[in-house]
C-alpha cells in the first residue's frame, strides 16, 4: 500500500531539484528522503529521477506522475493547514555528528531537555565533514578542518592531549626521571608500565609519543577498551597510564581518582570546532547546542 508521505518527498524533491533540498523543506533527514524516494520507485516500478551529480533531474515517469498528483498533494497540504490544531507545531529534526566521547562528557545529559529533535551520529571526522556538506549532518563537533566554500568553522573551546594514570602508578620516580632531561630514559620508563589503549583509535597516542620522542610508539597497550571513557573508569582501579584528552578526565582528576602524570613538553593541544554549512534552515537549534558546549567549555576551564 502506498504512503501518502512517498508522494509529499517526491513532490518536494520535484520542486528542488535535490535530496538536501527536500529534507530541509520537509524538517527530515536526507536518508529519509532517500528512503520515500526509493520505496515510491519500487511500487510504481518505475525510475523516477535521474541523479546528475546533486541534482535530481525527472524522468519522463517521474514528470507524468507529478502532473498527474500535485494538484491533489496541493489540496490536501491546505486541508491539512485548514484544519490543523492552531496549537500544534511542527517539531525540527537536525543531526549531530561528533565522538563518541564528546557527546557522553558533554551533550548527553542535556539531550532530554533540547525542545527540538536530535540525530547523534559518530564517525570518522572526514566522513563526516562530507555527510556534513550532502546535508545528511547539520553540525559538527571537529578539531579537524578540511576547507570548503559550504562550511562555517566556528572554534570554540582547546583540548590538551595528556598522560594520566591510576593512583598506584609511582608519579614522584616519573617526575625525577623526567627532571634529568634524558628523553631515552624517560621513554624506557613509560614503556615499562602497563597501559590502556581502545579498540579503534590510537591517534592521540601516536601523536603525543611522536611530539615528545620524535618517534612513533613501538609497544602495544596491555588492556584495550571500547572508548576513552571506558580508560578513565578502569584505570580509578588505580593501575596503568593512557594518554587522552583532558576534558574528558578532568572531573576525575579533580575528584583524585586518578593523576595527571604529564602534560608532554610540548604540550600537544587541539583547537576544537563547530562546523555548520552556510545556508542552514536550523541556525535557532543549532545555536542552543552550541551554547550547552560553550556553557560545558567554562565549567571544564574553571575545574581545572
Amino acid at each position: 500500500m502506498v504512503n501518502l508521505e512517498w508522494y509529499r518527498t517526491f513532490k518536494a524533491v520535484y520542486k528542488t531539484g535535490t535530496l538536501t533540498g527536500a529534507a530541509q523543506e520537509l524538517f527530515i533527514s536526507q536518508p529519509g528522503v532517500s528512503l520515500h524516494l526509493s520505496s515510491l520507485e519500487n511500487y510504481t516500478g518505475y525510475k523516477l529521477f535521474d541523479r546528475k551529480g546533486r541534482r535530481m533531474a525527472p524522468t519522463e515517469r517521474g514528470k507524468a506522475l507529478y502532473n498527474f498528483i500535485v494538484d491533489a498533494m496541493i489540496k490536501l497540504e491546505e486541508a491539512e493547514k485548514h484544519f490543523q490544531r492552531s496549537t500544534e507545531k511542527h517539531t525540527p529534526t537536525i543531526s549531530v555528528g561528533m565522538c563518541f566521547e564528546t557527546f557522553q562528557i558533554t551533550l548527553e545529559p542535556y539531550i532530554a531537555t533540547l525542545p527540538f529533535n536530535v540525530i547523534i551520529q559518530f564517525g570518522e571526522y572526514p566522513e563526516m565533514i562530507e555527510n556534513l556538506e550532502k546535508g545528511i549532518l547539520d553540525l559538527i563537533i571537529t578539531p579537524q578542518m578540511v576547507i570548503s566554500k559550504d562550511i562555517d568553522y566556528e572554534a570554540f573551546s582547546k583540548e590538551t592531549i595528556v598522560l594520566i594514570g591510576g593512583n598506584n602508578v609511582d608519579k614522584e620516580t616519573l617526575n625525577a626521571v623526567a627532571s634529568l632531561g634524558d628523553r631515552n630514559a624517560l621513554e624506557d620508563w613509560l614503556k615499562q608500565q602497563k597501559w590502556y589503549g581502545t579498540t579503534g583509535d590510537m591517534e592521540h597516542l601516536r601523536r603525543f609519543w611522536q611530539l615528545n620522542f620524535n618517534k612513533y610508539p613501538d609497544f602495544r597497550p596491555n588492556y584495550i577498551v571500547p572508548n576513552l571513557n571506558s580508560i578513565v573508569r578502569c584505570m580509578a582501579s588505580g593501575i596503568g597510564l593512557a594518554v587522552i584528552p583532558d576534558f574528558l578526565c578532568h572531573r576525575e582528576i579533580e575528584s583524585g581518582q586518578i593523576q595527571l602524570l604529564w602534560e608532554g613538553d610540548p604540550k600537544l593541544t587541539n583547537t576544537l570546532h563547530f562546523a555548520t554549512r552556510k545556508k542552514t534552515i536550523y541556525a535557532d537549534e543549532i545555536e542552543v547546542i552550541k551554547k550547552i558546549f560553550r556553557d560545558e567549555t567554562v565549567l571544564a576551564e574553571m575545574i581545572m
